[in-house]
């Protein structure tokens, strides 16, 4: 029991992986939407690539999404109206005239027969007006229809009366009768009882439409088995391009049917496995240091797993919207965390599992490896906020001039562009400028160190730093030089400059709990060291990096800087107080003068390693000269060099040789040597 418990231990980062590998793959496959894959692919404007395509099946040919909403928009345009004939209205109107009438033509002046001859022809005048309505307001449709008496009918446009145009109907209608002196009044009374009788009916205009629409049609046609869909060289046209659009679609349902849906679901989970299996191998052989940190892998998987899970949420409810998802985040914070390349690599691998759920794969996976090329070449010095927006800002372009070039390939011409798609483009930028806080929150999660830390780091007016200067200020400007010296060495083999500069700022901070007793701070003839046996002075000068990490630590201060700390001195001998005590006793345990270590295991820890000792050492010399500053820098480096300290290290001898020249030119341009002219 207790065996299998050590094997555990032993190989639980191994097993972890593992885990992380099956859970990965488990939720890539269930992101998926459920749809098998059309087994050819084409493209409108290419020719057909295969051999002769026969239905495999009968189907109907589906319309396009833009034929259906031309036939709705058509249908909605010609859409009938239906209103509803008061009957209540037209009686009060008939009730109102009489009472009116009465008042208008109550003198003894007419005879009876007169005034009934009158009151007729009034009434004839109404019953014309209200034989079809009286509408209060103009009727745009063409097909109009009345509801009277539960029964409706159409009317013609031209035989639609309006309140607005009521005087004319009266004054035409009244016409006909020879009223003489009294016509005038009879007009007025006429006039002032006319009011419309005729109302809009929504709801029942709203159901015939809806039922009109129902019978939409969503095909066009069927296609029986076996009959040619398209022939081997065949251009894929308008027509023909439906008709295997159709296909694919209904291919891909029935597919996903019946036993069918294992054996797919077993081909994705294949398909997965392999990409994920090329990302550990390829960590695994040219970054084993991020491959043997279970903290690094994870944070990569979950960025591949967060943007699978957005891009397929997008795909499932409205696929036009996949190029909203800004995929251009993740090869942009991979660079900022760690390199390039795997950036690069990773944003790859995650477009290949995209692809088989988006729709037009080769122009997605096209434009999205383009633009993720164009982030790497792109984005750098992150921490500098003009760079993030020149870089979305290119990175944009590509997507839109890439979106156009396909556009004029599948069509031809630029009459059918979805300028929308562009939009699309410029809110996907905007999406991408959140790669900042994003960096911040993964910083806090998996406690990495981006760009934007390290220049927080490095402002000397930090609460640590100002410490140390005030504590200890010959350390405080050893570290300031040393800063510089590493920086440049830095820039010059192509390593993580402002990583290193950090690394140099806070290398010594051990030393401000006993500051006295390093020489950089030691303002009198007075020694500390003395009064002590080279043992024990050997120990406070080997303390100061133990203290120094415990500082760091208590600072928050990030593990990769807290590197430089551990690995500055490596495991190299304190030599002077080794000498020393060798002097007194020649049976000296060199562990007892040796730096705990471990040695550098970077190129960015192995430059400060060499600045440091360069810079210390300098300020032994006396009326330095060029060739003084080239001895000592070349024995230096070469010490360290025969005691092993870059053996773990990713330097070359090439970018050894390079540091050392950089070293030799600032050193000289610190004690200001200038070139001996002959008397």
């Amino acid at each position: 029991m207790g065996k299998t418990l050590d094997d555990f231990y032993k190989k639980q980062s191994v097993i972890y992986k593992y885990v992380l590998y099956f859970i990965s793959i488990a939720l890539i496959v269930f992101f998926f939407p459920r749809g098998g894959k059309f087994k050819y692919d084409f493209q409108k404007g290419k020719p057909w690539q295969y051999e002769n395509l026969y239905a495999p099946f009968d189907f109907s040919i589906k319309k396009t999404d833009e034929d259906i909403s031309a036939e709705r928009k058509l249908l909605e345009s010609n859409k009938a109206d239906y209103y509803t004939f008061d009957q209540q209205v037209y009686q009060e109107v008939l009730n109102k005239y009489e009472v009116n009438f009465k008042s208008a033509f109550s003198s003894d002046a007419l005879s009876t027969s007169e005034r009934n001859k009158l009151y007729s022809a009034g009434k004839a005048v109404l019953d014309s007006i209200y034989k079809d309505g009286l509408f209060k307001e103009q009727i745009g449709s063409d097909e109009v229809f009345l509801i009277r008496n539960n029964t409706a009918r159409t009317i013609p446009q031209n035989s639609i009366k309006y309140v607005s145009n009521s005087n004319t109907f009266i004054a035409s209608y009244i016409d006909n009768f020879r009223l003489g002196a009294n016509k005038a009044e009879l007009v007025r009374v006429l006039n002032s009882v006319i009011k419309a009788n005729v109302t809009y009916n929504k709801s029942l205009s709203d159901k015939a439409l809806q039922e009109e629409l129902s019978k939409v049609s969503f095909t066009r046609g069927n296609i029986l088995e076996g009959k040619l869909v398209i022939a081997k060289g065949e251009v894929v046209e308008s027509d023909n391009y439906n008709i295997l659009n159709s296909l694919k679609q209904e291919y891909e349902s029935e597919l996903w049917k019946g036993s069918n849906y294992y054996f797919i679901l077993f081909g994705y989970t294949v398909l997965v496995a392999l990409v994920l299996v090329m990302l550990f191998l390829f960590l695994k052989k040219y970054r084993p240091e991020i491959f043997a940190n279970n903290n690094k892998v994870t944070f990569i998987f979950v960025n591949i797993l967060l943007m699978v899970f957005v891009t397929t949420l997008v795909v499932k409810n409205n696929e036009n919207y996949v190029y909203v998802v800004p995929l251009c985040i993740l090869p942009l914070i991979l660079k900022n965390f760690f390199d390039a390349r795997l950036g690069l690599f990773v944003h790859v691998l995650t477009i290949l599992i995209l692809g088989f759920v988006v729709p037009n794969s080769f122009e997605y996976i096209f434009l999205q490896i383009i633009a993720g090329i164009v982030t790497i070449l792109s984005v750098s010095e992150l921490y500098k906020r003009a760079n993030l927006f020149i870089s979305v800002g290119q990175i944009t372009f590509i997507y839109i001039v890439g979106y156009f070039a396909f556009h004029i390939i599948h069509e031809g011409n630029l009459d059918n562009i979805e300028w929308v798609t562009f939009g699309i483009f410029l809110l996907n930028g905007m999406i991408t400028l959140f790669a900042q806080p994003l960096i911040y929150l993964y910083e806090k999660i998996f406690g990495l160190v981006s760009d934007v830390s390290l220049l927080e780091l490095s402002d000397t007016n930090s609460k640590l730093l100002k410490e140390l200067s005030n504590k200890a200020p010959g350390t405080f400007h050893h570290s300031l030089q040393v800063a510089n010296l590493a920086e440049a060495a830095a820039n010059e083999i192509g390593a993580n400059a402002m990583l290193v500069r950090v690394g140099a700022l806070y290398h010594d901070i051990g030393k401000m709990n006993r500051p006295a007793y390093f020489t950089e701070n030691q303002i009198t003839n007075a020694n500390p060291h003395n009064e002590l046996p080279p043992k024990e002075s050997a120990k406070i000068i080997i303390d100061h990096v133990i203290e120094g990490i415990e500082l760091a630590r208590k600072y928050n201060l990030p593990d990769r800087v807290i590197d430089f700390l551990r690995t500055h001195h490596g495991t190299s001998l304190v030599y002077y107080f080794y000498k020393k005590q060798q002097e007194i006793d020649e049976d000296v345990d060199e562990a007892n003068f040796r730096y705990p270590g471990p040695i550098p295991f970077s190129k960015e820890t192995a430059i400060l390693m060499m600045a440091d000792s360069v810079e210390a050492a300098s300020k032994s010399l006396k009326s330095p000269t060029y060739g003084m500053i080239d001895e000592f820098v070349e024995k230096i480096v070469k010490g360290q060099m025969q005691a092993n300290q870059y053996l773990n290290a990713n330097i070359t001898f090439k970018e050894i040789e390079a540091v050392k020249k950089v070293l030799k030119q600032k050193l000289t341009n610190i004690y200001h040597l200038r070139v001996e002219y002959p008397e």
